[in-house]
């Protein structure tokens, strides 16, 4: 998922089709009174706490305890976080033997956290809203639902692929073809149901009404928000969510060294797992190792997005330039050593992952500048003006410095486009505005290469919330894709060649200029029971699992 949800190790999406689950929602339900209250600290705001348009590891954290779809993940560390289980469905999804249609029955008895009842047709129309919003990953669903193009066009009034029938509380869902991840695509929180009528607007400021254990309330744009237990759960609303112990009192801080010192000295209580640890508090930190303190293995990607669709960077000869010239170590040591330096664009632990030698040098090893040099001078495009855009947070920034000047040392003439952390992918995602290069991150949100292939498929070029920075348009890669994304999640074993080969393909293509893959730091003041705290593998921190000692 978009910039910075993670996946630990080598995971494979398990989905059992027998044993169908189901609970009847209880009449006992949970306030939030005199519930303790955590302090969590945010080195960037949610990109939008709206579920029908929130795509950062910020948003999905909140997101994912207060919007609850047909299915969600297993609250768990490691690759048990990673089996997809009923979420406001009863079961898992009965799937044709074909593979286009998954159908499910909405569990009874269900509320809004503003007390409404759920009903399945808030299903279709949760999604159509999710489209009509531009939300970033809305190809999953324009790409693979029958009608949901048409919708997405204005030619069709309703998404023709999705059948409800609000007797029998059954849901139906057409695909155009197999999608092997589509059972993970359902688990996404822009895929949750909210109540049909919803505004078809960004609710951030007032997040609208969902089903899950916690609301989102108290909105203070770029400075605060409170994830507080919902009114409307009962324990065992749903088995496999918890209830959660504590309300959460979101901040934003984007002063690492700020944020890490207050965790450090226990006046707030959880570190921003997506932000980086500064040097000069490192040693301290990793003292506390096994009481308040853990580096966590990711599958993510950093990398830099080259625009493919205007000079320099719509020139192979350019983009070959700059992968040579990265000093991959450098950026490494900007992440306090929590990077390794790496090239392709599938990371390690996930399938796919090219295991042969980089294209353009080792990662590891010191850049080739002459060669860089030779490159951009063949290019013709010498001198040719870039702007390289990026976040002020650190050491977002510094990437960003280093990537400019670097494009400077090799002959291009670049300067710097630096904006605020909470409006940063939002504005790169505007395709009116053609950024030509700048930072970019994927941390996956589920077990299939196919989420990272959104980042370079044609097919996901949108005019707003735009994930595909560099506007990859090849033909080799789509065609690659309509064969690949049909694979089961359960058998991408059978073809973890073929997507090696096709990440092979990217790299030397260099439509985006991968640096590393990154571990992060789970840092909690003394108050909270750390070793009770899930670290899961799709939404990093799960704050259902918080709780003091």
């Amino acid at each position: 998922m978009l910039r910075s949800f993670r996946l630990l190790g080598a995971l494979v999406l398990t989905i059992a089709l027998a044993g169908a689950l189901s609970a009847c929602g209880s009449s006992s339900k949970s306030s939030s009174s005199g519930t303790a209250t955590v302090t969590n600290l945010m080195g960037t705001a949610p990109d939008f706490l709206d579920p029908g348009l929130g795509y950062t590891t910020q948003a999905a954290e909140a997101d994912w305890i207060s919007y609850t779809g047909l299915l969600t993940y297993a609250h768990a560390n490691g690759e048990a976080g990673t089996k997809l289980i009923p979420g406001v469905a009863q079961s898992l999804p009965t799937i044709s033997p074909d593979g286009k249609t998954y159908t499910f029955t909405l569990r009874k008895g269900l509320l809004y956290s503003n007390g409404v009842a759920v009903k399945a047709g808030d299903f279709a129309y949760s999604l159509e809203r999710s489209i009509k919003l531009n939300w970033g990953g809305k190809s999953f669903f324009t790409e693979n639902i029958v009608g949901a193009e048409a919708f997405d066009k204005g030619t069709a009034k309703t998404i023709s692929g999705i059948k409800t029938d609000e007797l029998t509380e059954q849901i139906t869902v057409s695909l155009t073809a197999p999608y092997g991840a589509f059972a993970n695509v359902l688990a996404f929180p822009s895929a949750a149901l909210v109540p049909t009528g919803t505004a078809m607007s960004n609710l951030s400021n007032k997040p609208p009404p969902g089903v899950g254990p916690y609301e989102i309330t108290n909105v203070v744009p770029n400075q605060s928000f409170s994830v507080v237990k919902n009114p409307n759960w009962a324990k065992d609303e749903i088995p496999g969510i918890p209830a959660g112990h504590v309300n959460i009192n979101a901040k934003i801080d984007t002063n690492t060294q700020s944020e890490a010192q207050q965790v450090l000295n226990n006046s707030a209580d959880v570190f921003d797992w997506a932000d980086t640890l500064p040097a000069s508090l490192l040693a301290s930190i990793e003292s506390q190792a096994s009481e308040r303190y853990a580096k966590e293995p990711t599958v993510s990607v950093f990398y830099f997005f080259l625009n493919t669709k205007i000079k320099p960077f719509n020139n192979q000869q350019v983009r070959e330039a700059v992968a040579y010239a990265l000093d991959r170590r450098a950026l490494s040591r900007l992440d306090s050593g929590f990077m390794t330096p790496a090239c392709f664009f599938l990371p390690v632990g996930m399938i796919g992952h090219p295991k042969g030698s980089c294209p353009y040098g080792d990662p590891s090893a010191a850049p080739n500048l002459t060669k860089a040099k030779q490159l951009i001078q063949a290019s013709g495009l010498a001198g040719t003006s870039v702007t390289v855009w990026g976040e002020t947070r650190q050491p977002r920034r510094e990437y960003v410095d280093y990537f400019a000047s670097v494009l400077n040392a090799i002959g291009l003439k670049a300067t710097e486009k630096i904006i605020a952390d909470a409006t940063y992918f939002p504005t790169i995602g505007n395709v009116k505005l053609n950024p030509q290069a700048g930072f970019a991150d994927w941390n996956q949100d589920f077990p299939d290469p196919s989420d990272f292939y959104l980042l370079v498929n044609a097919k996901s070029i949108q005019p707003t919330n735009n994930q595909n920075f560099s506007q990859v348009e090849d033909p080799h890669i789509q065609s690659e894709l309509a064969v690949l994304n049909k694979v089961p999640s359960t058998n991408l074993q059978s073809v973890a060649k073929r997507w090696e080969e096709l990440d092979e393909y990217v790299a030397k293509k260099g439509y985006v200029s991968v640096y590393g893959y990154e571990d992060v730091p789970k840092f909690f003041s003394t108050r909270l029971n750390f070793g009770a705290a899930i670290f899961h593998p799709v939404y990093g921190n799960d704050w259902t699992s918080w709780q003091l000692k």
